[in-house]
């Protein structure tokens, strides 16, 4: 029995179409990349695109791109990427972060600029190389250097220099920690596992799985938004490089990661440090049709969820899922195609099992039931972040296009894209496959 169709397009409100969207591959950080810089990275997404679109660089109204650890030389990476990669220079440009949702949050911001009439194309993209993040010297260290800058005579620079201590040698490290609890996400999703009773052995599972399909999907050439990559003085750069599809047994060797030794997330279960960039075309429904471009989808219906960062950092999509379904006015039976950032293989399991609790939306939600837990035949099915890598502000595009991609070579029509982020916050978002 086909489905009747759900109009989704509300009256008054210009309709936002994804042209396209690419990214570079994603490898992990220390190999190709890592003598690069963000920018480079981002400047190949962005040559990328205009290849494959062959957008005029000054038809382009605005550009916008996440990032998470900025790069001090390049704290607007956005502006820098885009002036490299050659488009106008009277084009605007800003970054936004907002941890593993802040590629979602610079999309959501296009889309927000074109419905507000402002604008009526956007590119939309982000970045992240973690095989160089700053390093900075010790406070202690920092405010004597500053002091030692505006220090007049050879007396005072030198009786300057000889407060300095060993101690003050000690370097600032950043880490993927909450700064309101100091506790690091590898933490959380240990103990949201053992809340939500998931065993080690499910969480190797279902790593295993995404790795399976990811080398399946990249085997039959399905992640169509790969463009290569020349990485100067090294060679040209073409598929993601951490899929690796191991054996339950491998992966049972590994010891715990963060919580020892009785946690059950490891290095095998966990998303790995990532290099990469994304970038994607965005407009106005009209502009792309009045410039002959063939759009891929309607960006829908989205929101943005923020709760507890010490208990729920990572149930972003758990609270989001039931909030955009019910603004798009769809059930969960609706969505043909589900793509969800995977952080570690623990947090998507208790995702899954939270959002099938009547108890869990009783009790934490204000709900009267569930909304019911994705059929996995229909999630993630050409690999996730555990797979595919996850490069923090550049993840949240590659989800938008790949449920686009899925919905065209699937014959679905909605797509549903959802992430956990640091700060407890979260994002969903529904995806309609543009009329072919």
């Amino acid at each position: 029995q086909p489905k009747t169709k759900k109009t989704l397009g509300k009256t008054g409100v210009k309709n936002v179409v994804v042209v396209e969207g690419v990214r570079i591959p994603f490898l992990q950080s220390g190999t190709s990349y890592a003598d690069l810089m963000p920018h480079d990275l981002a400047r190949a997404a962005l040559q990328g695109l205009l290849t494959r679109t062959s957008v005029p660089r000054d038809v382009v109204d605005y550009i916008v791109y996440g990032t998470v650890i900025q790069e001090v030389k390049t704290s607007n990476v956005a502006r820098e990427a885009a002036l490299g990669a050659g488009f106008s220079n009277k084009t605007p440009a800003h970054t936004v972060t907002m941890a593993c949702i802040s590629s979602n949050q610079a999309m959501t911001t296009g889309v927000g600029l074109i419905a507000a009439g402002q604008c009526d194309v956007v590119v939309a993209g982000g970045v992240e190389l973690m095989s160089d993040v700053p390093i900075r010297h010790s406070r202690k260290m920092r405010k004597t250097m500053l002091t030692l800058n505006r220090a007049k005579t050879l007396g005072q620079k030198l009786s300057l220099i000889s407060k300095i201590r060993p101690d003050y040698f000690a370097p600032e490290l950043p880490a993927v920690a909450e700064f309101s609890t100091s506790e690091t996400m590898g933490h959380s999703a240990d103990r949201l596992a053992a809340a939500f009773g998931i065993s080690r052995l499910e969480q190797d599972e279902y790593a295993l799985r995404s790795h399976s399909l990811a080398k399946r999907a990249q085997d039959q050439g399905l992640l169509q938004d790969v463009v290569p990559f020349k990485v100067p003085g090294k060679d040209t750069v073409t598929k993601d490089n951490g899929i690796r599809p191991s054996s339950m047994e491998q992966m049972g060797k590994l010891k715990p990661a963060f919580v020892k030794p009785y946690g059950t997330v490891t290095a095998a279960n966990s998303s790995f440090l990532t290099d990469g960039a994304s970038a994607m075309l965005i407009m106005s429904e009209e502009k792309a049709l009045a410039m002959g471009y063939k759009p891929k989808a309607y960006l829908r219906d989205f929101v943005y969820v923020s709760q507890d960062p010490k208990d729920q950092l990572l149930l972003g999509p758990t609270y989001a899922t039931p909030k955009v379904l019910e603004k798009a006015g769809l059930a969960l039976s609706d969505i043909d195609v589900f793509e969800f950032h995977e952080a570690f293989a623990g947090q998507i399991l208790a995702n899954l099992k939270a959002m099938d609790s009547d108890w869990f939306a009783q009790n934490y939600m204000g709900r009267k039931s569930k909304v019911g837990a994705p059929a996995l035949d229909k999630f993630n099915t050409w690999g996730g972040s555990l797979s595919l890598g996850h490069p923090f502000g550049a993840t949240g595009c590659r989800l938008v296009i790949t449920a686009a991609h899925r919905l065209k070579k699937e014959g679905g029509q909605y797509g549903l894209v959802a992430a956990c982020a640091a700060g407890g916050q979260g994002h969903a978002m529904i995806v309609e496959l543009y009329p072919q």
